[in-house]
């Protein structure tokens, strides 16, 4: 492709040779002929008077222009660009439109114009898969499903009876939506009463939830992924949980039953939050961190328990510094009782 009709396509101001072929797109300190690069951090302009590529996006120049060995495509926000072009060279693998004879699909079930079913997808009774879907082998849909348009269901992906998918949604590699929320009622004898969860879970639209999480449906009320949220691979949402738009939650987040998480939520992870809790709109929940009571909006809190990121800093920084600490504490003491000894043998003297 000429790095012209990039240019074009980005919308970005070019300089240099927009006749050059662009192959692929490279990291910068592997790209070669033919490779197209980008910077988005300052930290890596130095590297833009040595690098191989033949182009590279660059957001707007800020002071002295660097020093670039190749021709540049400015656009306003150069990772949003490269997401972009990474697509323009993605290879196109979206599978034939139709429904594979090797899959059950129940007679009653709505299948949509240009929807892919692959092998082995079992479609229960009643369920609606939207226009353009792709299913791809091995997923499991319950029956009264309903998945929009425009979506993209992986391999061993399971959405179960009910469950409500909006468009554009993507599930990847063993997604589980609709799973019995952790419900139990513990007996006068010490057992547990399975409390049935059977209640609705909603996916909106544009959400991506990654391999292996799970999101449960609750005893009553909904668990409900809001428009936009972006979920990474083994994360745990619970029952009755609402998330808001935009919401970001990364790796190994575990979102304990009933909890409000508002737009724009961002968790860091292995972090988890208790029941009960609200996550105010635009808060960030740091890495690995407890958080045990509700979150005010617009707050960055880490640690375990969770406290202001800037208290936790400090904290850590004194954690370090304990072993000393306790060491100058206990020579301390050792020289407070060695003068009390001594006051105490002049108070006799004196008598």
């Amino acid at each position: 492709m000429k790095l012209r009709d990039i240019a074009d396509r980005l919308q970005c101001r070019l300089e240099g040779d927009g006749e050059v072929d662009i192959v692929r797109v490279a990291a910068i300190h592997k790209a070669g002929p033919g490779d197209l690069t980008f910077v988005a951090n300052a930290r890596y302009l130095p590297k833009l008077a040595t690098t191989g590529a033949s182009a590279v996006i660059l957001g707007p120049s800020k002071g002295a222009p660097p020093l670039v060995s190749c021709a540049v495509l400015y656009a306003d926000d150069p990772y949003s660009a490269f997401a972009h072009v990474v697509a323009l060279f993605a290879p196109d693998t979206r599978p034939a439109a139709g429904v594979d004879p090797l899959s059950a699909v129940a007679g009653d079930a709505a299948i949509g114009a240009g929807a892919s079913i692959g092998p082995f997808v079992t479609v229960g009774a009643g369920a609606v898969i939207g226009a353009r879907t792709i299913v791809h082998p091995n997923v499991a849909i319950g029956a009264g499903a309903r998945i929009g348009d425009d979506c993209v269901i992986q391999s061993q992906a399971s959405i179960r009876e009910g469950v409500v998918i909006g468009n554009r949604v993507t599930l990847h590699n063993g997604v589980v939506v609709g799973s019995d929320g952790y419900g139990f009622a513990r007996q006068k004898d010490g057992t547990h009463l399975k409390i049935p969860q059977h209640a609705d879970v909603v996916i909106e639209d544009d959400v991506e939830i990654g391999a292996n999480s799970t999101i449960d449906r609750p005893a009553i009320g909904e668990t409900r992924i809001s428009a936009g949220t972006k979920i990474d691979n083994l994360v745990h949402i619970a029952h009755g949980v609402t998330i808001g738009r935009r919401a970001l939650l990364a790796a190994q987040v575990g979102i304990a039953g009933s909890t409000i998480v508002e737009d724009d939520v961002m968790m860091a992870g292995q972090s988890g939050v208790s029941n009960h809790m609200r996550i105010g709109a635009g808060a960030k929940i740091g890495a690995k961190s407890a958080v045990l009571g509700s979150v005010a909006a617009g707050e960055f809190v880490t640690g375990h328990p969770a406290i202001p990121h800037r208290d936790w800093r400090r904290a850590a920084t004194i954690f370090r510094q304990l072993p000393s600490l306790k060491k100058r504490v206990a020579e301390l003491e050792q020289r407070i009782a060695e003068l009390e000894e001594k006051l105490a043998e002049c108070r006799t003297a004196d008598r």
